[in-house]
């Protein structure tokens, strides 16, 4: 009868430690998923400026565009590897018929770079158009003038020692250019998300939610 009164103990010390063992695991894995996790980057256009644009006659001819990118890592212990940034500019042109028509500008590249956690990046750049007569041709009656700019890349997180795989990022924003040449809003234009994946913010893994409710249905 004792045997079997220390075998039946036995047996509940082992469930039990087994179940204690399963919820410690559970929230060690909410834990790194919760801390490990990666935000994407946010990406906005600071400064936008066309000479050709604004009232200076001598700068009538010079039809560059002139840009200042920013890149926030919003993450607190993730740096973020980019690969090449590809910075595409268009506009609309005025004398087609169908206004809703983008015609590219030009491109630009920035070459690949590392970025810390919350850390801000800031990237200039000159784009000179494949044609003056685009850049002219997309100013509006009143004066004013619309850009698009889109940026793609893949990133990479790296957390602790190790780094993910690449996830792609698109984003894009239009410009308003003013009869000054220069960008018409003072605060910086978010660039949204046009396609972009980050399996790293994915829903509550469903081993830990499982082991989570075989914990609290047994108890």
């Amino acid at each position: 009868m004792n045997n079997q009164n220390e075998d039946t103990e036995g047996g509940r010390n082992c469930c039990t430690c087994c179940l204690s063992f399963i919820f410690t695991a559970g929230l060690t894995s909410l834990f790194l998923w919760l801390s490990l996790r990666a935000d994407k980057p946010k990406c906005s256009i600071q400064n936008f400026f066309i000479p050709a644009l604004g009232k200076d006659p001598n700068s009538r001819d010079n039809t560059t565009l002139n840009f200042m990118v920013r890149c926030d890592n919003p993450n607190r212990d993730q740096g973020i590897y980019y690969d090449d940034v590809h910075l595409n500019f268009s506009t609309i042109n005025t004398t087609k018929i169908n206004s809703s028509a983008l015609v590219l500008v030009g491109n630009y590249t920035v070459p690949k770079f590392y970025q810390g956690h919350k850390k801000k990046a800031k990237k200039w750049g000159q784009v000179k158009p494949l044609n003056n007569q685009t850049v002219l041709r997309a100013v509006l009656p009143n004066g004013s003038a619309v850009f698009r700019l889109d940026l793609k890349t893949q990133v990479r997180f790296k957390i602790v020692f190790w780094k993910t795989k690449r996830y792609g990022v698109e984003v894009g924003a239009d410009v308003e250019v003013n009869g000054d040449g220069v960008k018409a809003h003072k605060k910086g234009i978010k660039m949204k998300k046009s396609d972009s994946s980050f399996p790293l913010r994915s829903s509550f893994p469903i081993s830990v939610l499982m082991n989570l409710l075989v914990f609290f249905a047994i108890r």
